[in-house]
Formats: structure tokens, C-alpha cells, sequence
């Protein structure tokens, strides 16, 4: 690969990966929003079957970042926007902490009742979101590139949807089990908002395989890749 090719690999990998931690941080930050994405009014376990968190809206992106990541630049270099993304929440935490120690002015928009009421479960919502997600991210990684290798690179449309469905699952129990454990949640809640942010991600998931097929043709057109090739940014 020459040396321009390889710079633009490497920007695009920094594109991906700025979008992949706005993503996860702005999710962690809104997730006590709740609204209803599907117009029905269903019941199941005494809970609205479609009532999530705007938190979920952003969290499938990451999943296809990291999709798409795993398929053009490799197992390694996803698992490093992981970590990465790990890294920016907790910097989050630190940073929200440090606002919330200092003391608002009489004439602030938001004082500081204001600001506790909105940003006091961010740090537990963080926690909770940070064992769920790498736990799920790792998953998602390990299980895409098991059915890359078994399918020789191909069906794309498989291992994207089997990996994600798997550890879509894994990451709404578990964030979902902490959050009322810790009674940020009501734990009545649990089994509605389980199937309901699940089945959300599954449809997500199946919507998304045409935007992950499009961005791995336009690298391998790009960049001169055969099926199975991975991009080497080093």
C-alpha cells in the first residue's frame, strides 16, 4: 500500500473512532430520557413492551463501528477503540465530578439541584455501562471474527447480525441488571425494558447490514482489497 493510501486509512480509522466514543459517552449522558419508539400500546411483564432509554439510540452505532472496523483494519485495531472508548468514559466521570464539586452562582440556567438531578446517576449508569459494554464489545469482536474465518470471509450479512444479536443481548441484561440493582431503575421494570431494548437492537442490527455492506465496498474499491484482506495502518 503506498504511503497516501495508508495516511487516509489511518484518518478514516480516527473518523470511526471519534464517532465511536461520541457514541458511547453521549449515551451514558442522556440515558434517563424515555420515550416510546414504536406508537403501540403493549404490555408485558406490567411494562411498556416499547418504552427505552434515548441512551440506546446511539449505543447500536458502536457496534457497527466496530463491525466495520473488525473487517477492514482487523480484530486488534477494534479492540483498541474499545479500550479507548473505555478510557473516554471514565474521563467523562472525572469531569462531571470536578462540575459538580464546583459551586453554581445565584443566577445560573441550571443550579446545582438542577445539575445533581441530571448528571447524580451518570457515574452509576458509567459503571454499569462500562462492565456491559466490554464485556458485550468483546463478545461481539470474538464472534464476528469466528464466523469470518469459518466463512472464509464471506457473508458478510452472518457474522454481522450473529455477532451483534449475541452481544446486544449480553450488554442489555447486564447494564439493565446493574442499573436496578442499583436502583437507578425500578426492578418491576426490568423484564419489559430487557425485551424491549433488545428487540429494538435487533431491528437496529438488521436495518444496519446494508450501511456496513456499503462501507466495506467502498474500502475494498478504495483501497484495492480482496475479501478477507485487512488494512495494516502501522
Amino acid at each position: 500500500m503506498q504511503l497516501k493510501d495508508k495516511l487516509l486509512a489511518q484518518r478514516i480509522y480516527l473518523f470511526l473512532g471519534a464517532l465511536f466514543i461520541t457514541s458511547l459517552v453521549v449515551s451514558n449522558l442522556i440515558f434517563q430520557k424515555f420515550f416510546y419508539w414504536y406508537p403501540i400500546d403493549i404490555e408485558i411483564f406490567d411494562s411498556k413492551l416499547f418504552e427505552i432509554s434515548v441512551g440506546i439510540l446511539p449505543y447500536p452505532i458502536t457496534f457497527l463501528i466496530t463491525d466495520l472496523i473488525s473487517e477492514i483494519y482487523g480484530k486488534k485495531r477494534a479492540n483498541d477503540i474499545v479500550i479507548a472508548g473505555i478510557f473516554a468514559s471514565l474521563f467523562s466521570v472525572g469531569i462531571i465530578l470536578v462540575a459538580d464539586c464546583v459551586p453554581a452562582i445565584s443566577d445560573s440556567p441550571v443550579d446545582n439541584t438542577t445539575f445533581k438531578n441530571v448528571f447524580s446517576k451518570t457515574i452509576i449508569a458509567v459503571g454499569a455501562s462500562m462492565f456491559a459494554y466490554l464485556f458485550a464489545q468483546f463478545v461481539d469482536i470474538r464472534i464476528y471474527h469466528f464466523w469470518k474465518n469459518r466463512t472464509k470471509g464471506k457473508h458478510l450479512w452472518l457474522r454481522n447480525n450473529f455477532s451483534t444479536w449475541l452481544s446486544q443481548f449480553v450488554d442489555t441484561f447486564s447494564i439493565i441488571s446493574l442499573l436496578c440493582y442499583f436502583e437507578v431503575l425500578p426492578s418491576s421494570s426490568f423484564k419489559g425494558l430487557l425485551i424491549s431494548g433488545f428487540l429494538f437492537k435487533v431491528l437496529v442490527a438488521a436495518f444496519d447490514t446494508p450501511f456496513l455492506y456499503l462501507g466495506v465496498y467502498v474500502f475494498r474499491k478504495r483501497f484495492n482489497l480482496k475479501v478477507n484482506d485487512e488494512i495494516d495502518i502501522l
